[in-house]
């Protein structure tokens, strides 16, 4: 065979080639297509009585496999999903609780795949009564609100407050689940707690509106948001039927709650130690993150903690709910231009500085109790210790606002260096009114 015709021959066959690559490829291409048009496949029927993810795993496999892993145990350097005492690693907090449940035991708190485990085990609802208000955050409850209420969530809501912890403990089978963040008909992000429809409400008609809804009002990034502001907040029970309410109604300031608690005459238990009518913070990291640069910047809570990841063609949540910091690459350097390495550095350089400053907030707070003790040692009456303990109260609030919430000051580096420098100076001045 002559040169031309082998010539012709290896054209046709590379045009041949070509083409059959060129039409794989566009098969390829119109399959992904197809694959990120479909949302899920809808294998069982969700309900609003379906609470088992495992169930909603089947529609929803790939989240589901991520949010199984909510079960590690990963620490971070101040923090992170490791079960350790708060109490060991800062004796100084059996004195500045002395009195409460978390005297008792303090532990740092697991993935959400603990958070009802959690709460059963601990000496906190173990050796000390505890409400069923505790089942709001703890597990997934609003069908259990549903049948307890004869449909009606909130006042079942209200019936489950009132019982003991162990009763109400009764009425619940799983953890925080898709259920709490999600329609099951729709699969939209929702608030179902009634805690936080009441709070947000209250804290809009602050701001100037009226009949809040967040589940009709609120934008999709809002939604990312809410959906774990409902249960990462600061909180107290009401009254007698130890109503979870969430004291926003007049701001999200670590000051503007203490003037809500102190309109109300609100104090979690009186000190052993001094007798002062304290307050004892609980997780408040929805107020604290508002008040932060990321907040303010149009950030979500889901996209720092749940991070778009993408499987094919597919993008989705991260289920798998954690620190940024063990997630840096797609929690973080999807806004911030720098190596990991640099962003990490960046963060823990934030936390760092925070822990010597709660550090010495709570030396200055020991050395209010120390004073205070003495005094009353001596013979000081409670009308003459009447200023100290003022200043005791607002001290331990800011040094537990700080403590308690779940960053080491990261959320609003500012914001949490305010309150820790209030801390001090209250302390230090309460130690002054001893003296006078």
């Amino acid at each position: 065979m002559s040169a031309k015709p082998r010539i012709y021959i290896l054209i046709g066959a590379a045009a041949a080639g070509a083409a059959f690559a060129a039409a794989m490829l566009l098969m390829n291409i119109s399959e992904r297509k197809q694959e990120a048009r479909e949302r899920y496949v809808e294998v069982v029927r969700l309900t609003e009585d379906t609470v088992d993810p495992a169930v909603w795993g089947r529609n929803f496999p790939r989240q589901y496999d991520s949010f199984k892993r909510t079960a590690e145990m990963t620490p971070t350097r101040f923090g992170g999903s490791e079960p350790y005492s708060r109490l060991d690693r800062d004796p100084r907090l059996k004195r500045i609780f002395a009195g409460y449940a978390f005297a008792l035991e303090y532990k740092e708190e697991r993935g959400h795949a603990y958070s009802l485990q959690d709460q059963d085990e601990t000496a906190r609802t173990r050796e000390r009564p505890q409400p069923g208000s505790c089942l709001q955050c703890h597990a997934s409850v609003i069908p259990a609100y549903r049948r307890a209420g004869g449909g009606d969530v909130l006042k079942g809501f209200e019936l489950i407050c009132a019982m003991p912890f162990r009763e109400a403990r009764k009425l619940v089978e799983h953890p925080v689940a898709c259920i709490d963040c999600h329609d099951p008909k729709t699969m939209d992000l929702r608030v179902t707690r009634p805690g936080f429809l009441a709070g947000i409400k209250a804290l809009k008609k602050s701001q100037g509106i009226d009949n809040y809804d967040p589940n009709t009002m609120a934008t999709r990034q809002e939604m990312r948001t809410y959906v774990c502001g409902q249960c990462h907040v600061e909180y107290y029970f009401a009254g007698e039927k130890k109503l979870v309410t969430y004291p926003w109604a007049e701001g999200l300031k670590v000051e503007q709650i203490e003037a809500y608690y102190d309109r109300i005459a609100f104090s979690d238990w009186q000190h052993e130690e001094t007798g002062a009518p304290v307050l004892k913070a609980q997780h408040p990291e929805f107020e604290t993150f508002s008040q932060g640069i990321h907040a303010r910047s149009g950030v979500a809570c889901a996209d720092c903690h749940m991070p778009y990841m993408r499987q094919g063609a597919v993008k989705i949540s991260d289920h798998h709910v954690r620190s940024p910091l063990l997630n840096v690459e797609r929690a973080c350097l999807t806004c911030h231009p720098v190596s990991a390495a640099e962003m990490k550095a960046r963060a823990e350089a934030i936390q760092e500085r925070h822990a010597a400053l709660l550090d010495r907030a709570e030396d200055a707070l020991i050395a209010l109790l120390d004073d205070i003790k003495a005094a009353r040692a001596a013979g000081a009456k409670d009308q003459q210790l009447a200023e100290a303990l003022k200043f005791h109260r607002k001290a331990q609030w800011r040094v537990d606002f700080v403590n308690a919430e779940n960053s080491m000051g990261f959320h609003a580096p500012q914001e949490s260096a305010r309150i820790l420098a209030e801390a001090i100076d209250y302390a230090r001045q309460g130690q002054l009114a001893i003296k006078r």
